[in-house]
């Protein structure tokens, strides 16, 4: 129940200010961390002169490497924090870059504004920043739409799963799942380099995220006012 106070608190700092430039330029961020681990293992179990079976071994061992190490971490760091007031004070500080609600906020509202003027030029240019997709040939409805989809997918991944894995197991649930996460954002790729080697963090992230994903479409469905209509 404590963690479930910390996660509302951080929820509530990100939101507000995010993750500052000043913070970020200082301190780095806990994910960057998280991705260093992750292109050590990349460098050193995914070879293109290993076979497919060895290259999908490698994935599997990067996982099982990454959790261990932000599970053990997170469990360390949760164990020496105080209990009571102070410690759910610190514990919402510790899960607070782990979140990304204001800086989706801040994308979308990057490409609603220029959608709204028409300038479909800085338009295009905004929402080329948060999807994979060339947007030189969408007109405004599409950009719309691929902005919309990139909230909806991002708001699983950066606010909606964190908070309920956060909830359900702690600190050690938020970091973990961030984990998996950049995993699957770094290796997780069906392409020559990543195909099998990227395949366990892709399964995975895939499993933590499946209820997550269908809370936040649920959200969303009743935020549109059209819940039937958005089911």
């Amino acid at each position: 129940m404590s963690f479930c106070l910390s996660m509302l608190f951080a929820l509530c700092l990100d939101r507000l200010i995010g993750w500052p430039d000043g913070l970020y330029q200082r301190l780095s961020h806990p994910v960057v961390g998280i991705g260093r681990l992750i292109s050590w293992c990349d460098a050193k179990l995914n070879r293109t002169a290993y076979a497919s079976q060895r290259r999908k071994i490698g994935g599997i061992i990067t996982v099982v490497i990454v959790i261990m190490v932000t599970g053990f971490a997170s469990f360390a760091v949760t164990a020496f924090l105080p209990s009571g007031l102070m410690g759910i004070i610190l514990k919402a500080l510790i899960a607070w870059p782990f979140l990304a609600a204001k800086s989706l906020y801040e994308h979308v509202l990057a490409v609603a504004k220029p959608l709204a003027k028409d300038e479909l030029g800085e338009a295009r240019r905004a929402v080329s920043m948060i999807v994979g997709r060339n947007p030189e040939q969408l007109d405004k409805t599409a950009i719309a739409r691929a902005s919309l989809e990139s909230l909806a997918e991002n708001t699983s991944d950066g606010v909606t799963a964190p908070l309920f894995w956060g909830s359900l197991f702690g600190l050690p649930g938020l970091v973990i799942y961030k984990a998996i996460n950049t995993m699957d954002s770094m290796i997780g790729y069906k392409n020559e380099t990543y195909q099998d080697f990227g395949w366990a963090a892709a399964r995975f992230d895939d499993l933590v995220n499946l209820i997550p994903a269908r809370l936040t479409g649920c959200i969303y469905a009743l935020l549109s006012g059209r819940p039937a209509y958005a089911m």
